[in-house]
């Protein structure tokens, strides 16, 4: 069975159902159907014409659904009549769902997770596994994601700059779990780059692209966390630090630059260096400097006093540091981070220790409990 191929026609099929009178809640139950269908039937007797073969067997589940239930029989006229058969149109509505699952009435994480099962083609259980919940839960944030949106029109324009947001908190889920969020985020960002004249979807798409060369690099074999400045370099994917680079380099040439933009240039910044100790932080900081203008965000403002702290000594890092609310996440652990930069490992260690137990994954946990272990054997020594 070919996974890959169902995911990619999903969103065209469930397109159709919407615009042929199917309101999206139930399109999207009837689309799941056909999948199922097409898993039991496909290995045996596969179709000529697989997007053709999924559309007639959820529209006929769409029928089935309709007719059976009495509060919607008022509907039956707008439905009853099956279209002609023939060819699957190739009509890509892919870009319609993003808009629709990235509806404002939305809940960042209902969003993401209905844009991974609608537009991604990802199942519930996989998704669950990705946020780390179990599975009826998950169900239940996306049967409430569905009803919301059920009623949407597709007659207006859609907000870009939600998708973006949408599609920047996909890459984020990381890459646990059944299926790589982190690569289907690419593959929807590069649909909606390519569809849409954005520099910020260009912006995100290279953000995306210089992140991900580095993939390979941020966990050691036994699975821990490896810093930035501690990575094999040779390890990152050059071809996609070049293709972000190029990709970063058209949009910021439309001088209309955004947040995806500028941090998407800090990353080309990280992966221009042959080495940690040539990273270029002055200019790091100068454009952590037109993020922060550009969002007024504190998690910017932590990430810049790091930077800070690189390019114009830990003194300096620790004093932006302390312009900033002390329980932003990660707070800590920059702290403790800055401290051991300024040759203070005793406050370090103890600041290593608080921030692991702060830490919101296993991983990061892990990391800074072995950090505050290292800094208190060098003390005994």
């Amino acid at each position: 069975m070919n996974e890959v191929l169902l995911r990619s026609l999903t969103p065209s099929v469930l397109g159709i159902l919407v615009r042929r009178g199917a309101d999206f809640a139930a399109a999207e139950d009837a689309v799941q159907d056909a999948l199922v269908e097409a898993v039991r039937v496909w290995p045996a007797d596969p179709p000529r014409d697989p997007k053709g073969w999924l559309i007639t067997v959820a529209w006929h589940r769409f029928l089935d659904a309709t007719r059976a239930d009495s509060a919607r029989r008022r509907r039956e006229d707008l439905v009853d009549e099956e279209p002609a058969p023939g060819p699957a149109s190739a009509v890509d509505d892919t870009l319609r769902l993003y808009f629709l699952c990235a509806h404002p009435s939305l809940t960042p994480s209902s969003a993401v997770a209905l844009t991974l099962r609608a537009v991604g083609g990802l199942t519930t259980r996989q998704i669950a596994r990705a946020y780390l919940v179990p599975e009826a839960t998950m169900a239940q944030r996306i049967s409430r994601a569905k009803r919301t949106v059920s009623g949407v029109r597709f007659d207006r324009p859609g907000d870009v700059a939600t998708v973006l947001r949408v599609l920047y908190l996909v890459f984020n889920e990381g890459y646990s779990g059944d299926v790589d969020l982190a690569a289907e985020a690419i593959r929807l960002t590069r649909q909606l780059a390519a569809a849409v004249d954005h520099p910020e979807a260009a912006g995100l798409l290279a953000l995306m692209l210089l992140h991900h060369a580095r993939r390979a690099a941020r966990t050691a074999p036994d699975g821990s966390l490896v810093p930035l400045a501690e990575q094999d370099r040779g390890r990152w994917d050059t071809a996609s630090i070049a293709g972000g680079v190029e990709i970063l380099r058209a949009a910021l040439a439309r001088d209309r630059l955004g947040e995806f933009q500028a941090q998407a240039a800090i990353a080309a910044l990280h992966a221009d260096a042959p080495t940690a100790g040539e990273t270029d932080w002055a200019q790091i900081v100068e454009w952590y400097d037109e993020l922060a203008r550009l969002t007024d965000n504190p998690v910017v403002r932590l990430n810049r006093a790091v930077a800070v702290g690189e390019a114009d000594g830990p003194r300096a890092g620790l004093a932006a540091l302390a312009e900033l609310d002390a329980s932003l996440p990660r707070h800590t652990a920059v702290a403790a981070y800055l401290h051991e930069r300024d040759g203070d490992p005793a406050t370090a260690a103890r600041l290593y220790a608080e921030a692991a137990r702060k830490a919101p994954d296993l991983a990061e946990r892990d990391h800074l409990t072995r950090q505050a272990a290292r800094l208190n054997t060098r003390r005994c020594r």
